[in-house]
């Protein structure tokens, strides 16, 4: 169903980023302040990310070769404002960690 949604051409990239800011990301993202991420759990969490907004976004024509081509990171991140993944993640770590400081044994 969220494959359908994502590629729809019928919903508009604004309903699409909405529906994929608070749907997917939270349920991607439970938990994420107690995890303990290895390199290659980052590099998985990106490319999802990355394979999402790809399709979102859709592929555009190249100027220069007249070809169509997928958008790159890059052009992504300027498209979809919001932090990446990992960032999110992290903040998330730091918020959780200042909450536990901040309680006191009784």
């Amino acid at each position: 169903m969220l494959a359908t949604i994502r590629s729809s051409s019928l919903l508009s990239k604004n309903v699409r980023i909405t529906v994929y800011s608070t749907t997917v990301l939270p349920v991607v993202l439970y938990g994420c302040e107690s995890w303990s991420l290895t390199l290659r759990e980052e590099r998985r969490l990106r490319v999802f990310e990355s394979m999402v907004l790809r399709s979102i976004f859709e592929p555009k024509r190249d100027s220069v070769a007249g070809e169509w081509r997928k958008l790159h990171d890059v052009e992504l991140s300027d498209l979809f404002s919001s932090p990446n993944i990992i960032r999110v993640i992290i903040s998330r770590r730091m918020k959780w960690a200042g909450h536990v400081s901040r309680t006191v044994e009784k």
